[in-house]
């Protein structure tokens, strides 16, 4: 069954950028330049996922997501200018599932559209809960522990075993600084010495595959002499 895509944004180099992706991908995408249009669609249309955009110019994007969830469940990603907190809470609290500010990485909002799009159908299979545990799915970075497979935008990370369970243990601890040394113990199931690099010389091979800036990482940051941190 094919997987339809509602994208709506009154800028139109930014529609078709959206759409050209999602095309590549193989959804089917709905384009409007305005909220009215959009609307008139949903029922013959049926999309899985909405892509909106906050700023258009017959209703706003939060008054748009709120007409659609009288109705619809499926997901929905809000894509703005602005970067103040509060917008990103008032889309949430609306009934957005996600929220992206311009200007973005188009495979990154393929990635997010996918994980959305996991989530709601597993929501909706009634998979067990448990099944959670055994994946992590974020910003366009995928892992599975059961089949120790990970993705990057789609594209599969060449990982080792060891890579493979540090990038688990941090994105299991999601949020927190990980000690080098817990980080280490978890990982090699060794005691940790204090001048043992170990731990940084596999963070820097990491980020080397997942193309990350040494200077500014997006997903491992560091915290200097504490440890490590995936956001």
């Amino acid at each position: 069954m094919e997987t339809s895509i509602l994208v709506v944004d009154d800028e139109k180099e930014i529609a078709d950028l959206v759409e050209l992706y999602l095309k590549n991908d193989g959804y089917t995408v709905h384009k409007f330049f305005n909220a009215g249009d959009a609307l008139d669609s949903l029922e013959q249309a049926r999309p899985s996922l909405a892509i909106l955009d906050v700023m258009l110019p017959d209703m706003s994007g939060f008054e748009l997501c709120q007409r659609i969830r009288e109705q619809y469940m499926f997901p929905i990603i809000m894509l703005t200018a602005k970067v103040e907190d509060m917008d990103k809470i008032t889309g949430l609290t609306l009934g957005a599932d996600d929220y992206m500010t311009k200007p973005f990485n188009p495979l990154e909002l393929v990635a997010r559209v996918k994980t959305q799009l996991r989530r709601y159908m597993r929501y909706n299979t009634g998979q067990p809960p448990e099944d959670d545990r055994q994946e992590h799915d974020f910003s366009g970075l995928y892992i599975c522990r059961s089949s120790r497979k990970c993705t990057l935008y789609d594209a599969e990370l060449p990982l080792t075993p060891i890579e493979f369970d540090i990038l688990w243990y941090l994105c299991e601890h999601r949020g927190r600084v990980v000690p080098s040394e817990e980080l280490f113990e978890a990982v090699w199931k060794e005691k940790y010495l204090n001048s043992n690099n170990t731990v940084m010389a596999h963070i820097a091979r990491l980020r080397e595959k997942m193309h990350e800036p040494s200077r500014k990482p997006k997903f491992i940051k560091t915290v200097w002499g504490v440890g490590y941190t995936i956001e």
